[in-house]
């Protein structure tokens, strides 16, 4: 196998009944595929460590690789898995599917408001492909999945997995996957991916055992060695994986997580490049998080009108929003505690808080980001990462004063970012989502004792027996515990949301390409007022108070119109005053 073949990672159906399998194998002498009912062929050796061979087989054939006459693995680039991840891999066919909406085309990324949620707590694909159309009522544009690639067990929070292009089979087979795609699409929803492409979960993955220049022995992560993006091979493994989202499952984009663990911007310059060629002219959405505040992964390479990657989860503008309703102030938050209000004001009118300055670690981060459009930033109030890396699983219903969290909500929904729901936020969910895993035996104990160290510094949990009330992420219950319940669901924060978004589509969005943050400036400790320039000339302010006292403000112009008034009298507003717990939304045009 020459190294322009290198993509062709996995099992790929060929014409006349026969199937190519691939594997790259530096470390192995002898690899051979393994049939279901044990009927094996040697793959031939090729170049730079590669296994291939044309074998007669078919479509839903069960295969595993031997290598060495010994170990008996799963293929790491299959499409689908029999068995779980220790299990015979499932030789698939991408191209048998049958799309209802082969001419969807996709949405711009002005349009976007996007809604994170885990497949398997909504009971899997078809479940899930069920509440797309209550999601494209509300005025939900994107849904973005948590990780869906298989992992070990039957339940996991989506960051541990080891496959990462075989959906997990508790959620459905490819095609059900692919139907719930269609089904969005059909509803004009967009659909995103959550990848994980800095670290594989700790059971499972064997590719240490005959593949070790996967990872790299000078550079470590929080998960282990880090991940060696200079072998080409390695590269093609992560560009394909994105590429078949794109290609094979019709996706409109991929949330990147935690790029600050990958050491190769010209890696992902490459993936961003090549994803998007994959996309074949549709609207293609690729989105970071990453700690490291990278403003100029956001921005168009000199004399390319490519914008690589769209946007970036915000996560500093979060951190100021929870200081302000919560009063929080350890671990990360620290950075947030003294003047919020200030790097809030800094979040909406420049992107970051954190721009080149130190953090509580003593680490300089970031980036200067005033220059970008208020679009290269997602904001939100809640997401996986910010309540299920909480030791109790909290969400900010059950951890902030009702009013407050209203006027926050508007802010976040109504401010010219690309806004964010958590699953049940909108229904005012109080059902915790907590760390979950399915490990067995003395891995199960590790991660239920790491996950109880992990919290040993925060003040709530420092006395001696405090941790033993984190819930143990492999208990059944803690997977029930995160389960949304809909069906308690609170009409006024429904209608709440649903007017929000309702207001955002129909005078805010239109107007978002173009548009420029002008000033955001604070009004005593916990309130302030921000103002916006639209495309299309207007002027867009948002006024935002969460103390527990009325606040002077510069009264809005005589033209201007106020579109929301959320806990304030609008004509208390107009005489320059801004009520406790309140956000108010005017719109003036040139």
């Amino acid at each position: 196998m020459t190294l322009a073949n290198a993509a062709q990672h996995g099992a790929r159906v060929l014409p006349g009944g026969k199937v190519r399998f691939a594997l790259w194998a530096p470390d192995a002498q002898r690899v051979e595929v393994e049939l279901g009912g044990g009927k094996r062929h040697e793959l031939q050796a090729g170049e730079d460590g590669w296994f291939s061979a044309e074998v007669a087989a078919i479509v839903g054939q069960t295969y595993r690789y031997r290598i060495d006459h010994d170990l008996l693995v799963a293929d790491p680039a299959s499409r689908d898995q029999a068995g779980g991840v220790e299990g015979e891999s499932r030789v698939v066919d991408p191209g048998a599917y049958r799309w209802l909406y082969p001419h969807w085309r996709g949405r711009p990324w002005h349009e976007a408001v996007i809604y994170e949620v885990h497949a398997g707590l909504f009971d899997g694909f078809s479940a899930l492909q069920g509440r797309l159309e209550e999601l494209a009522a509300l005025g939900i544009t994107a849904i973005e999945l948590m990780p869906l690639n298989a992992f070990p067990g039957r339940r996991n929070w989506g960051y541990d997995g080891v496959l990462p292009y075989a959906p997990s089979c508790a959620y459905g087979d490819p095609d059900t996957l692919r139907r719930l795609i269609d089904k969005a699409h059909g509803l004009g929803l967009m659909v995103f991916i959550d990848v994980v492409y800095n670290h594989f979960g700790p059971q499972g993955n064997y590719l240490g055992r005959y593949a070790s220049r996967f990872f790299r022995a000078d550079r470590q992560t929080p998960w282990g060695p880090a991940i060696d993006f200079r072998e080409p091979a390695v590269r093609e493994f992560f560009i394909g994986n994105a590429q078949m989202w794109v290609r094979e499952y019709r996706v409109d984009g991929l949330r990147i997580d935690a790029v600050h663990a990958i050491a190769d911007r010209d890696f992902l310059l490459e993936l961003a490049q090549r994803t998007r060629q994959a996309a074949e002219g549709r609207e293609l959405h690729l989105i970071l998080e990453n700690e490291n505040n990278e403003a100029s992964l956001l921005q168009s390479e000199p004399g390319s009108n490519d914008p690589g990657f769209a946007a970036q989860w915000n996560d500093d503008l979060h951190h100021c929003l929870h200081v302000l309703l919560t009063g929080e102030d350890e671990g990360y938050y620290a950075d947030f505690a003294v003047r919020p209000i200030e790097r809030l004001c800094r979040c909406l009118r420049e992107g970051f808080a954190f721009q080149g300055e130190t953090d509580y670690r003593g680490i300089a981060r970031g980036e200067p980001s005033g220059h970008l459009s208020p679009q290269a930033f997602v904001s939100f109030l809640q997401n996986h990462d910010q309540v299920g890396n909480r030791a109790l699983g909290e969400r900010l219903t059950t951890l902030a004063p009702t009013e407050r969290l209203r006027a926050a909500s508007a802010l976040v929904l109504l401010a010219p970012m690309v806004p964010m729901l958590f699953m049940g936020e909108e229904w005012g969910e109080r059902q915790p989502f907590l760390f979950f895993t399915d490990y067995q035996g003395e891995l199960a104990r590790a991660v239920t004792e790491g996950r109880r160290d992990e919290f040993r510094n925060f003040s709530k949990f420092s006395t001696p027996g405090a941790a033993a009330w984190i819930p143990d992420p492999n208990d059944y219950q803690t997977f029930v515990a995160s389960r949304p319940r809909p069906e308690q669901a609170d009409p006024a924060w429904r209608e709440h949301y649903r007017n929000l978004l309702e207001l955002r589509q129909h005078w805010l969005t239109p107007h978002l390409p173009g548009s420029r943050a002008l000033d955001a400036q604070p009004l005593g400790e916990r309130a302030l007022s921000a103002r916006w320039r639209l495309g299309d000339g207007s002027l867009w302010r948002i006024d935002l108070n969460l103390g527990a006292e009325d606040i002077a403000i510069e009264p809005p112009g005589e033209s201007a119109q106020v579109l929301l008034s959320c806990g304030q009298n609008a004509a208390h507003y107009r005489h320059g005053w801004l009520g406790a717990s309140a956000a108010v939304v005017s719109l003036e045009t040139s």
